[in-house]
């Protein structure tokens, strides 16, 4: 039984629905893209009341369902939405919209021959299908750069969120679609399932998805990419680490760490492993242990790390776990060297960062490692795509690639090569009396039906 929940159409259907929406949203003007995103955002702003309502239930059942041991902490508190946190997303929508236009962008234009000359432009990648887990506020997110980027968009949401993402996707659908004068969006760009059965049934239409973008835990994330054929971008884990360096400003690492843990736990790209040089443990433990004691933080060490701070002892397990909660492993390395090689083994590849005043150790810090982001002297929370300047992000890409890192419009495109000739035929060029290729690179912007990109 497919998932008919609040159209009563089936998820089959509402894919074959955003297929058919596609082409016709990516030949959306940039103007009518951007009206409707600033739409979606008028339409949040007048309705933080219901929002907040059906949000206001959605946690109460999360609640309940934490103090059954079912639920995290770390999961409610993703869950819930606040009136900061709803001007936040319609200061996102904002921002995506102001964005430029990722659409029609020449990435390279070559001459083949005179007459004959070759653009490749950004297009969009079609219909993009998203299964993600408690933060209703990633509906938004996905919509708006999908919407922006001219890409039809299947939301799957988790069952915690079911009351939140409903009503956020109503007042997007009704924002878009508004036949009175509203913006001039092609019913069914976006779609909405919920049922937990239908995200095996998403991920088997591989001829109608043209890629998927999972956000969830790590099990979650790796079913996604165990059971479909529809090229997959995410991260499985958002194991970060901050490598405080014997020549660190201490004061700096002891900021840097404590804002990488605790200024929100909950997402996927604090710090679980903080790694501090031997020359600097003894003053460094005592400082970062004392404002991670007072927010509540509890710290796993290694046998070198509780010599100089009483701690628990960290496990073998520890050095791999993404927490997603107060809590973080410490451990003491004897070298850069040393730092890098835990990373390697126990790291996820998401973000990493190195606090230390000497650059030419940061440099090798940041060569030695294989993550998508990596930081000197900053805080891993800034691996975001409204920090980075994407306006947001579907999510965070620790493969290599298509996109890698915070995901944003650039991430939601792929390239076409438009080819613009006068009669040229292939025979010209081959055989005996082939006609030599110019193949030269050249400054133009490829325009319908034009030349040189006049």
């Amino acid at each position: 039984m497919t998932d008919t929940t609040t159209t009563g159409k089936t998820t089959e259907a509402k894919v074959e629905e955003a297929e058919a929406a596609a082409l016709q949203i990516a030949g959306l003007s940039d103007e009518a893209r951007a009206d409707a995103l600033h739409a979606i955002a008028d339409a949040i702003d007048a309705n933080h009341e219901a929002i907040l309502d059906a949000n206001e239930t959605d946690v109460t059942e999360a609640e309940e369902l934490l103090e059954a041991g079912e639920y995290t902490q770390a999961l409610v508190d993703r869950l819930e939405l606040s009136e900061s946190k709803l001007a936040s997303i319609s200061e996102m929508v904002r921002s995506v919209a102001e964005q430029d236009d990722p659409l029609g962008q020449t990435q390279a234009a070559r001459k083949l021959d005179e007459g004959l000359e070759l653009y490749r432009c950004s297009v969009p990648i079609g219909v993009v299908g998203t299964i993600f887990e408690s933060r209703p506020d990633a509906l938004v997110q996905i919509a708006a750069l999908c919407l922006r980027s001219g890409n039809a968009v299947i939301l799957k949401g988790g069952s915690e969120a079911s009351h939140s993402n409903r009503v956020l996707f109503e007042l997007i659908r009704e924002a878009t679609t508004d036949s009175s004068g509203g913006p001039d969006v092609p019913e069914g760009w976006g779609q909405l399932i919920e049922a937990r059965a239908d995200v095996d049934t998403v991920l088997g239409m591989d001829e109608s998805i043209d890629l998927v973008m999972p956000r969830g835990s790590s099990e979650f994330v790796r079913y996604i990419q165990d059971n479909t054929s529809i090229p997959v971008l995410g991260h499985t884990e958002g194991v970060c680490h901050v490598y405080v360096d014997e020549a660190a400003d201490l004061s700096m690492a002891t900021d840097i760490s404590y804002d990488a843990k605790v200024q929100y736990p909950a997402v996927c790209n604090a710090v679980e492993t903080l790694l501090v040089h031997e020359d600097v443990a003894d003053e460094f433990l005592p400082m970062i242990a004392e404002r991670y004691a007072e927010a509540g933080v509890e710290m796993r060490g290694d046998e070198a790390t509780r010599e100089v701070v009483s701690m628990a002892p960290a496990t073998e397990d520890d050095w791999g776990t993404e927490y997603g909660d107060l809590v973080v492993a410490i451990r003491v390395v004897d070298s850069l060297a040393a730092a890098t090689e835990h990373i390697t083994t126990y790291g996820s590849k998401h973000t990493d960062a190195i606090v230390t005043d000497d650059s030419d150790r940061a440099g090798r810090f940041m060569r030695s490692l294989d993550s998508a982001s990596v930081f000197h002297n900053a805080s891993t929370r800034f691996a975001d795509g409204y920090r980075y300047g994407l306006g947001a992000e579907v999510g965070i890409s620790t493969g290599k690639t298509h996109a890698r890192g915070p995901v944003g419009l650039d991430g939601l495109t792929t390239y076409q090569y438009y080819l613009e000739g006068d009669g040229q035929l292939v025979g010209t060029y081959a055989g005996a009396d082939a006609k030599p290729f110019v193949h030269e690179d050249f400054d133009g912007e490829w325009n319908p039906g034009s030349l040189s990109g006049q």
